[in-house]
């Protein structure tokens, strides 16, 4: 049985797909952009700024489901431009702890949605640090 995760504190989907979805103790984050889930703007004035609106997105999806970065396991990083590697990881990495941080990739694409320079989906584990 699948359970769905929706919350206000993140952006609402624009398409055909939920926020997350929990089955099987996994819960599996769609991919993320620094959309402001209060104002619906983009923030994108720096890729500091914008990798951190991302992640407080994926922050306030895994707290709707009672989880924490401690939970997450693997993520998928995908960026505009290999060049901003350096400043996402920076922000990135002060959401984790570095010795239990999550598998990851982290891509260059030719485009994300609404031309975003960063997109960042989790897959977490329920139960992982009980």
């Amino acid at each position: 049985m699948k359970k769905i995760v929706k919350t206000d504190l993140a952006p609402a989907p624009v398409g055909p797909y939920n926020q997350a979805i929990i089955h099987n103790d996994t819960l599996y984050a769609s991919g993320q952009i620094a959309i402001n889930p209060a104002t619906g703007e983009l923030v994108t004035s720096n890729i500091e700024e914008e990798t951190k609106q991302v992640m407080e997105n994926i922050k306030a999806i895994l707290e709707e489901a009672d989880l924490t970065f401690g939970d997450v396991i693997k993520c998928s990083v995908f960026v505009s431009d290999m060049h901003l590697y350096g400043r996402i990881n920076a922000v990135y990495a002060t959401y984790f702890d570095e010795a239990t941080a999550p598998a990851r990739e982290l891509v260059e694409v030719a485009n994300l949605p609404k031309f975003v320079n960063v997109e960042i989906s989790v897959i977490a584990a329920l139960g992982l640090n009980d």
